[in-house]
């Protein structure tokens, strides 16, 4: 049967929530990266060894993977905004006393707190989105919310250092939590509206039954797994290769550091504007299945070429370019697919769910990738990031080929 939606422009109401989630999903990616620029500072003002330092990384992953889903339920119980301007409170409040208080294991505590702060960023955020686009828009909207949050992880460094040469990492901390407060402020200024954009006829409902009492039973089912294990691989392909691509570069194919850093740029902008060009695909095409996997396929085809042949190293920073690209392409496809098989009352446990295949996979990879480095396997790198590439397609051709999107 045919399913009715509205279709109309962006209301003044919604627009403005919509650049409000974005911008929170913003400071979350900058949150997430205060670390890694500061880190030298912040180890020589403590005395300890980047092991111990790198506890705070992992105490801020394992909250996060644990409590993720939980918040999902309560977003769907009580309300996504409401659940989204406490995170973004506890994130900038914790990264404020993480740089005022002079005690490493403060620091550490504030980073599971940060970690708390940060379960609610996915499922409010996808919850709202889902609610309060134009569903023909939808698919974009979700690109611009990817797109945000790279923007945070692009600006993070050099805002962050050159706070830290100003006021030292611990200022560099209180301003990054201000930022926070601001969009904090924006968030609490801009009510949610009281329309929701719906989706009528028989077929849907069919289709994603109301999920209101669904429960684990529904983030157990095959569709659901099938998602969890597309953000798991998507996340060890992109840790892995991000992590280790200037040394690795250097390892296979004798590219000097700065060159190398040059090719991990052009990774990561290119990513980004996959993010948007595959933003006005999806929003052209019911296939979404079809075209993350096309994207995922070419992507790990050119990584391998990487991995194979001895390139020029111009030739290098185009193909991991080319890769970024169609990675980064995959993802709007990526989130409509997850909401094509979530009830109407489900998105924040289900959001919730299968994002914490980030915090997996960014916990897996390192360590994975890491183990090929120190064996002198640079080419594997890329043959894995390949692989994992391919796996990552299986997932969307079995789970959902044939399976209509919207």
């Amino acid at each position: 049967m045919t399913q009715v939606i509205s279709v109309r422009s962006i209301r003044p109401a919604e627009s403005r929530l919509i650049a409000g989630v974005c911008a929170a999903h913003m400071m979350s990616h900058y949150y997430m990266l205060m670390l890694a620029p500061l880190l030298a500072f912040v180890r020589d003002d403590f005395g300890v060894s980047y092991t111990q330092l790198a506890l705070a990384l992992t105490v801020f992953n394992v909250v996060s993977a644990l409590l993720q889903t939980p918040v999902g339920f309560v977003v769907d119980r009580i309300g996504a905004r409401v659940v989204l301007l406490v995170g973004l409170t506890l994130s900038s409040i914790a990264y404020a006393i993480a740089g005022i208080v002079d005690s490493y294991w403060v620091f550490i505590a504030m980073y599971g707190v940060a970690g708390l702060g940060n379960t609610v960023y996915h499922p409010s955020d996808y919850s709202l989105l889902s609610h309060h686009a134009p569903p023909d828009r939808l698919s974009q909207i979700f690109s611009y919310h990817t797109f945000a949050g790279m923007l945070g992880s692009a600006i993070a460094p050099v805002t962050l250092l050159y706070m830290q040469s100003v006021f030292g990492w611990r200022g560099a901390y209180i301003g990054a939590s201000i930022f926070g407060l601001i969009v904090l402020i924006a968030l609490i200024a801009q009510p949610e509206p009281v329309t929701e954009i719906t989706h009528a006829g028989k077929g849907a409902a069919k289709t994603r039954p109301d999920g209101k009492d669904a429960g684990w039973r529904l983030l157990l089912s095959p569709p659901i797994l099938l998602n969890l294990a597309f953000f798991i691989l998507t996340s060890i392909m992109g840790s892995g290769l991000n992590t280790y691509l200037v040394v690795a570069l250097g390892a296979l194919h004798a590219i000097p550091p700065d060159i190398a850093n040059v090719a991990l740029t052009s990774l990561l902008a290119m990513n980004a504007v996959g993010v948007l060009g595959g933003g006005m695909l999806a929003a052209r095409t019911r296939h979404h299945a079809a075209v993350a996997a096309s994207g995922l396929t070419v992507g790990g085809i050119v990584t391998a070429l990487v991995g194979f042949f001895n390139f020029p190293a111009a030739i290098l920073i185009v193909l991991m370019g080319v890769s970024g690209f169609c990675v980064g392409a995959t993802y709007p496809s990526r989130d409509m697919l997850v909401r094509a098989v979530t009830p109407p009352g489900a998105y924040g446990r289900v959001f919730g769910f299968v994002s914490t295949g980030f915090n997996i996979g960014a916990s897996i990879a390192p360590l994975v990738y890491g183990m090929l480095m120190d064996n002198g396997e640079p080419r594997a790198i890329f043959l894995l990031s390949a692989v994992v590439s391919l796996l990552c397609v299986s997932t969307v051709t079995f789970g959902f080929s044939g399976r209509q999107t919207r």
